[in-house]
């Protein structure tokens, strides 16, 4: 029976025995930034540096991951955040973190400086990152084992966080609907579970053909072929015939929802994306097994993903917010946050045969974070609650 995308994609990825909820994890299926450096977890560890600081060092500072897979990115960020005395490790050229000075950890000489000679020549000293932060893995899977008991495992967003909230290629698991814009105007597709049929459904709801008017309008000079269809069945084998789309209302929705749970701090969303003026016209649904791309059938044994609507996703978050937002590629982002990819110097090779080999392999890595045909495509939207949005980070 066929039924629409979103209830199909909800089954398949969160439903009992469904992909995200069961097996290994998506790890054995598709790559992230995650897995593909430790600089993306440092470089998330400098965006935290940096919000603590403008939080003024709150006695607890959270760090959120929403869709956390096992666990993988609090576990590169835990041990990160337990080094920090100051600013995070770093390796010169090896296209990891650069230091930098003026650290929120530390006491500046000028600080202490100005230090009356009356006071105390001993100040009490602040808490350690490492003793502030509390690490939450959101994800609807069972809780690994051998994680880490300093990392928290629950199945919704927690409420009053204070601190940084992440999504890593969460949005684009969010279920959605799928329409087509035939001569009677947009209609839902509906798909065939157990195999992947798609066939046309009734109209889209008035919330949904607000949406679709708003962020993903048919040009007016678009070719008929594009604003209408010539025969009533939907299938992958004549995508031209028609105009596709993904609705990202539930995306939106997703996104406003983690917003509310911050009282004070940073959302950031990492994910495939789009913009208004750019959508793609057969739309970007698809599937991943086994470390390859499959045809998205949404019968549990693969991921089904789309690509989000990222200035549709940054509006609604905006609106909860209720102050701008910055949405830039991940390499612009990562080279803000000093991620370069810049090979190391070739007389470390002469005086460090070791090392060099470790930093070269170190700069090959941040090279796939920001290489604008994969990962380094990427949209990073940064939406700050509470505090201002500030640069990146200044190098």
């Amino acid at each position: 029976m066929s039924i629409t995308w979103r209830d199909a994609m909800s089954r398949a990825l969160y439903g009992p025995g469904g992909f995200f909820v069961s097996g290994s994890g998506p790890a054995d299926h598709f790559r992230t930034s995650v897995h593909a450096s430790p600089a993306f977890a440092t470089a998330l560890l400098r965006v935290l540096t940096q919000v603590d600081a403008t939080l003024g060092h709150p006695p607890r500072l959270d760090v959120v991951d929403v869709g956390a897979g096992r666990g993988e990115l609090l576990l590169a960020l835990a041990p990160l955040a337990v080094g920090v005395s100051g600013e995070p490790a770093h390796s010169g050229r090896s296209g990891l973190i650069p230091s930098w000075s003026g650290s929120p950890e530390t006491l500046t000489p000028t600080a202490a400086a100005r230090r009356s000679s009356d006071e105390p020549s001993l100040v009490a000293a602040r808490p350690t990152l490492a003793e502030r932060v509390h690490l939450t893995a959101v994800e609807y899977a069972p809780r690994p084992e051998n994680l880490p008991e300093e990392i928290n495992w629950v199945s919704e967003i927690p409420r009053g966080i204070t601190g940084l909230l992440i999504a890593t290629e969460w949005l684009d698991n969010v279920p959605l609907d799928v329409a087509v814009h035939t001569e009677d105007g947009w209609r839902y597709v509906l798909v065939d579970p157990a195999s992947g049929t798609e066939s046309i459904g009734g109209p889209v709801s008035p919330d949904d053909l607000d949406w679709l008017n708003r962020w993903e309008p048919i040009p007016t000079n678009a070719p008929a072929a594009a604003r209408g269809l010539t025969s009533p069945d939907v299938t992958r084998e004549t995508p031209h015939r028609c105009r596709r789309a993904e609705i990202g209302r539930t995306r939106d929705e997703a996104w406003a929802h983690a917003i509310r749970q911050v009282s004070r701090g940073m959302a950031v969303a990492v994910d495939y994306g789009h913009l208004r003026d750019n959508r793609p016209v057969d739309g970007t649904l698809t599937g991943y097994r086994g470390g390859r791309q499959v045809p998205p059938v949404p019968d549990g044994s693969a991921d089904v993903t789309a690509h989000v609507a990222m200035d549709s996703v940054a509006s609604a978050g905006a609106e909860v917010a209720g102050c701008a937002y910055s949405l830039v590629s991940q390499r612009e982002a990562l080279r803000a946050l000093g991620a370069d990819g810049g090979r190391p110097p070739l007389s470390l090779a002469g005086s460090d045969p070791a090392g060099y080999l470790r930093a070269l392999a170190a700069a090959s890595a941040v090279a796939e974070l920001t290489d604008p045909a994969g990962l380094g495509g990427h949209l990073w939207l940064r939406q700050p609650v509470g505090i201002p949005l500030g640069p990146a980070v200044a190098r």
